[in-house]
């Protein structure tokens, strides 16, 4: 079948969608409130969710793979989230002040992430990346900071470059002193090295993902975050690890202390806001002393803020809820885990080739091959993959068999999900190349 029919197939069952997205279009820029969010011809209109699915406002249900930015691990709406977080309405969701739940959601955090000495909430992992960059250039007087081709740390200034293939060009405009950001390639040690050297003196920090996200769903191997590391405590430099995806997605806590890893720095977000909106800096004492301001010159300080919705009761009961949930069911995790494993190895199989499927976990995409991939072991390697091909075949999930990954994107799996949803995406793709 042509994507055109696949075209015709979901404007045919979407209609109310594309007569709201007008609205929202004349609202709003490009109809959302994130780039990616948006998907010709236009993205459905979701009126509700809970557990694996979606709604949207033609009552069309959608087995949800994308599931809140792979945030919500528990699935849409789950009753121990839900139920704590109707008692905290109670209460109210807003004080501006120290709450209790901050308090005891940091309890839980420190006691799962090593790194974790001392916390500081912001509402976004934007803010949290832009705050552990500012950090870092604080605590060591220098300027550059190191970022891998491909990586994905929010629209902060201080890290929007190399995001987007091709990683040479500019991502855009309004940016200055791009020359303090530097990238280097992920997966490959030796030459990441060689640039690291060559800007050692003013080399603030290296700030990386265990798993590239958006890059492509992509491992990073130990010796290769090893050798970064090794390299930034002999450089005097900060050795930043970015969890907000990663962060209590495959295990309790981080995935770095599996990788036998001692990061400086480490930020969340994700799934320790359960839902709800969240951003978090976690980092060794004498690090995040930098941002205390009590007895600090502003030439000496860190100003490491928050915002007025930083550590509110909403997020942090939310987050609370779902970290205690997982803490006392880690079954949670070898159940997602498998479900995963028998993903990637299923689709491996029926694609038989044509792709590879990249991911560790719970987490997994699609690569269709081309132009001599034969494997993807970086953000370059996906580049050079069909992403063309990927977008049909996620559409035509999404028009023919109810099942969504936001098109192009990773997938990832909750509670919610069961073995007989991967087997109906199986299926469904046998019928992408059958």
């Amino acid at each position: 079948m042509v994507l055109t029919n696949y075209l015709l197939d979901y404007k045919k069952k979407t209609k109310k969608s594309a007569k709201m997205f007008k609205v929202s279009r004349k609202l709003h820029v490009n109809g959302v409130s994130h780039n990616i969010r948006f998907f010709e011809p236009y993205p459905f209109v979701v009126k509700s969710s809970k557990g694996k699915s979606l709604v949207d406002v033609d009552n069309n249900k959608y087995t949800d793979y994308w599931i809140g930015h792979w945030s919500l691990i528990l699935g849409h709406g789950p009753k121990v989230v839900k139920e704590s977080l109707q008692k905290q309405i109670n209460k109210s969701w807003m004080y501006g002040t120290v709450n209790k739940q901050t308090i005891e959601l940091s309890e839980l955090i420190s006691k799962a992430v090593p790194a974790a000495e001392k916390i500081r909430y912001v509402t976004s992992g934007t803010e949290a990346t832009m705050y552990a960059v500012r950090l870092a250039r604080s605590v060591t007087g220098r300027n550059i900071i190191a970022k891998i081709d491909g990586g994905w740390h929010g629209y902060t200034s201080d890290l929007l470059k190399s995001v987007n293939w091709p990683f040479t060009e500019s991502e855009s405009s309004g940016i200055i002193n791009e020359e303090k950001i530097i990238s280097i390639p992920y997966n490959n040690l030796e030459e990441s090295l060689k640039i690291l050297k060559m800007h050692a003196k003013d080399l603030a920090g290296v700030i990386v993902e265990p798993v590239l996200g958006g890059g492509g769903c992509i491992p990073a191997t130990n010796e290769y975050l090893k050798g970064i590391q090794e390299f930034t405590q002999k450089n005097n430099s900060l050795f930043i690890l970015d969890e907000i995806v990663t962060g209590f997605r495959f295990r309790y806590g981080c995935i770095y202390p599996t990788m036998k890893l001692d990061p400086d720095i480490v930020t969340l977000g994700k799934i320790v806001g359960g839902g709800m909106a969240i951003g978090t800096i976690c980092g060794k004492k004498e690090i995040m002393e930098h941002a205390d301001t009590t007895d600090k010159k502003k030439s000496e300080r860190s100003y490491v803020g928050g915002g007025t919705f930083s550590a509110n009761p909403a997020s942090m009961t939310a987050g609370f809820a779902t970290l205690n949930y997982l803490k006392s069911k880690k079954s949670t995790y070898s159940k997602i885990n498998s479900l995963g494993e028998f993903a990637r190895k299923e689709l491996t199989k029926i694609f038989d080739g044509k792709v590879t499927v990249t991911g560790r976990g719970s987490m997994f995409m699609t690569h269709f091959l081309k132009d001599g991939i034969t494997e993807v072991k970086n953000a370059s390697d996906a580049a050079l993959c069909d992403s063309n091909m990927l977008q049909k075949y996620h559409f035509k999930l999404i028009a023919k068999d109810g099942i969504f990954f936001l098109p192009g994107k990773l997938g990832a799996l909750s509670e919610a999900h069961k073995k007989e949803d991967i087997k109906k995406m199986i299926s469904a793709s046998e019928n992408f190349i059958g």
